[in-house]
């Protein structure tokens, strides 16, 4: 019995010296936070275009004419109005939608600009001369979260030699208004 006791003692006296020795700390974060307003441009296959073939849904696509040619067949989706005299023309309608969160703008400006020079072939986004010299606005006053569909030209001289790839970047940017 006594060494119950003893036992009952000690275990009553670490639990008093426990509760001494254990301590507390607090502490507060304060969390803060801004929002910024953004807009985001992708590139949209168009039902009457070329299917984009990498990257559609995304900022950075790749839209194939594949084999163009004044008079021959033309993949689907790629148009071509009569040739004229010396060049012929080939296009297909792409979709660039712009969305914003968490801004009041109204509207956006899009622009187009060459990656890099052509000097021999013209490029045409939605109707506007789009060269690398500077950057072309294609609407001043675009719709937010709707597919606008800016068809993509290339006008060729007929004095191309057949095999020649023709290849470049199209920059876009929008900016809120």
């Amino acid at each position: 019995m006594k060494k119950v006791m003893l036992l009952t003692i000690f275990a009553a006296l670490m639990t008093i010296s426990s509760a001494a020795v254990a301590q507390t700390a607090t502490g507060t974060l304060t969390v803060t936070a801004t929002v910024n307003g953004t807009i985001q441009l992708v590139f949209n296959s168009d039902a009457s275009g070329a299917a984009l073939s990498i990257g559609g849904g995304t900022n950075a696509a790749t839209l194939p004419f594949g084999n163009v040619s004044a008079f021959g067949p033309l993949s689907a989706g790629v148009v071509r109005p009569a040739p004229t005299a010396t060049t012929f023309t080939v296009s297909s309608a792409v979709d660039v939608q712009v969305s914003k969160t968490n801004s009041a703008s109204a509207n956006y400006t899009l622009k187009a600009q060459l990656g890099s020079a052509d000097a021999v072939n013209i490029w045409n986004v939605g109707g506007i001369l789009v060269t690398n010299a500077a950057q072309s606005t294609l609407t001043a006053t675009g719709a937010y979260a709707a597919n606008s569909n800016f068809p993509v030209a290339i006008t060729v001289p007929f004095t191309t030699a057949s095999g020649t790839l023709i290849s470049n970047t199209i920059n876009y940017s929008a900016t809120a208004n």
